[in-house]
């Protein structure tokens, strides 16, 4: 697959701010919670580019196999801590908001295991994946993970 139009090159000055939120707002939560969130969002909305990247980053913090693997049925999967599991409802609730605002189950959990500013952190990290799911998918883009790291290594 070919990228039909690489917004690096296209809007140099906005991409280079969106990835610096980016990786403020990854940071701002343990790796975990990111790294499933992302993952979870990127299969919902469809994103090879980013479930590649992210499955590959996830591994090389430590994640499991079993973990990603069973990932896309995270209710029925007994690995997950309550945490994790309020996270990834509130990454579906936001990720699917066009399928309907039934989400007080997910904001529940969400409330009990996170603080405020945690939640704003989680619901921040969860618009940007859904923002790198639309530019991936949109204009085709498919990025190595390995050539990701050494850019981001760079910049």
């Amino acid at each position: 697959m070919s990228a039909k139009l690489d917004p690096f090159a296209a809007a140099p000055s906005l991409m280079k701010k969106w990835m610096g939120l980016s990786v403020d707002v990854q940071s701002s939560l343990e790796w975990n919670v990111i790294e499933l969130v992302k993952i979870r969002a990127s299969q919902i909305n469809g994103c090879a580019n980013c479930i590649n990247m992210h499955t590959a980053e996830a591994r090389a913090k430590g994640e499991t196999e079993q973990r990603i693997y069973l990932l896309s049925a995270w209710r029925e999967a007994p690995c997950y801590s309550d945490r994790e599991r309020a996270a990834l409802g509130w990454a579906e609730a936001l990720t699917r908001l066009s399928e309907g605002h039934t989400h007080e189950s997910a904001t529940e959990a969400l409330k009990a295991q996170f603080t405020e500013e945690e939640q704003v952190k989680l619901t921040l990290m969860i618009n940007v994946i859904n923002g790198w799911n639309r530019l991936a998918v949109g204009f085709g883009l498919w990025v190595d993970p390995a050539a990701a790291k050494a850019a981001q290594a760079a910049a």
